[in-house]
């Protein structure tokens, strides 16, 4: 029987070259493949540790309110535990900076509010970051503004509030968590509007506002609901009028501006969840999905409301179309009024 012709060693030579492109071509699709699963993997398990959630202002204010009653509920959803990063300073630019540095994993959360997403780009001359280093993530709740005054002040009404701020430009302070802050920025809208003059004293939060405010080192506030219902309903302070466009449920009688005729006095401060740009897509989907559910139950609601919140649910694009809507109207205000944080 006549044997099979392998051919010469040339043959031989290009036959096994074939053979080793095949199989590094298989070999290098395998591990293409596994590296696409690999990182399909961790965006579809994430989160694997825990999470850090910064909020760009001290302990005790409304942001730092919300991200604490939120927080254990996503941990529950999301089988981590969530730590609350308090960074303030500078009207949130040092949190929201460290924030903007981050790895862009799902690991870092950035609870951003008018005040860091919004006014600091105009009130800073130079700012260490801006609010295209974030994707958003979806709003989470607006906080009603008030005109809060100490009881001794001798404020009777807002209508006598008035008056007085328009008869003594410059003889009244007020005081807001800082400057740049939804508080600061809503006092010169209101000022506007009225044609009044009021001094500004800003403090390093609202926690020190409030208490200054309640010794009467300050006669008068803009504080938000969460801050300011449990001293309003102590009686301790008074709320003389409300800055948004709708009374607050949790103070019917309390009256809007606009219902007492100074129109066109409607901003609230807000607060909206945001990751450093470049987190994966499936992370950023998978916990807009997680923030709506739990905004959405009752019980979580409920309490927030309890604290005069208007809670907001939406998805990521809602968001980035409302930050710049936002922008607009806020960047007039603040180039008009010429103000400034430095």
């Amino acid at each position: 029987m006549r044997k099979k012709n392998h051919g010469g060693p040339q043959e031989q030579r290009r036959r096994w070259t074939h053979a080793l492109v095949a199989l590094t071509g298989l070999t290098l699709l395998g591990t293409s493949g596994s590296s696409a699963w690999a990182q399909n993997g961790n965006a579809s398990n994430w989160p694997a540790h825990p999470i850090k959630w910064i909020v760009a202002y001290p302990a005790g204010g409304g942001s730092d309110f919300l991200a604490r009653q939120l927080a254990p509920q996503l941990s529950k959803q999301l089988g981590q535990q969530i730590v609350i990063d308090n960074r303030p300073g500078a009207g949130g630019s040092i949190g929201t900076d460290a924030a903007a540095k981050s790895s862009a994993d799902g690991y870092t959360w950035l609870s951003g509010d008018n005040g860091a997403m919004v006014f600091n780009s105009a009130m800073y001359k130079k700012l260490p970051y801006t609010a295209s280093d974030f994707q958003a993530v979806g709003l989470m709740a607006r906080f009603p503004l008030l005109l809060v005054v100490n009881p001794q002040a001798g404020f009777s009404s807002v209508g006598q509030w008035l008056s007085d701020m328009k008869k003594n430009p410059g003889k009244f302070s007020y005081a807001s968590p800082g400057v740049g802050s939804p508080h600061h920025l809503a006092m010169e809208m209101l000022k506007e509007r009225s044609g009044s003059f009021i001094v500004h004293v800003p403090y390093r939060g609202t926690a020190n506002a409030v208490q200054d405010l309640l010794a009467g080192v300050v006669p008068m506030a803009i504080l938000d609901t969460a801050a300011g219902l449990p001293q309003i309903r102590s009686g301790k302070l008074r709320a003389l009028a409300v800055l948004s466009g709708k009374r607050v449920a949790q103070l019917p009688d309390v009256p809007t501006f606009d219902e007492l005729g100074l129109k066109g006095v409607d901003v609230s401060a807000w607060q909206g969840l945001f990751l450093p740009r470049g987190t994966p897509e499936a992370v950023t989907a998978r916990l807009s999905s997680e923030l709506n559910r739990t905004l959405q139950m009752p019980e979580v609601k409920a309490r927030l409301e309890e604290f005069g919140l208007e809670v907001t649910p939406s998805d990521a694009a809602s968001l980035g179309r409302f930050v710049q809507q936002e922008t607009q109207t806020w960047h007039r205000l603040i180039r008009e009024r010429k103000l400034s944080a430095e």
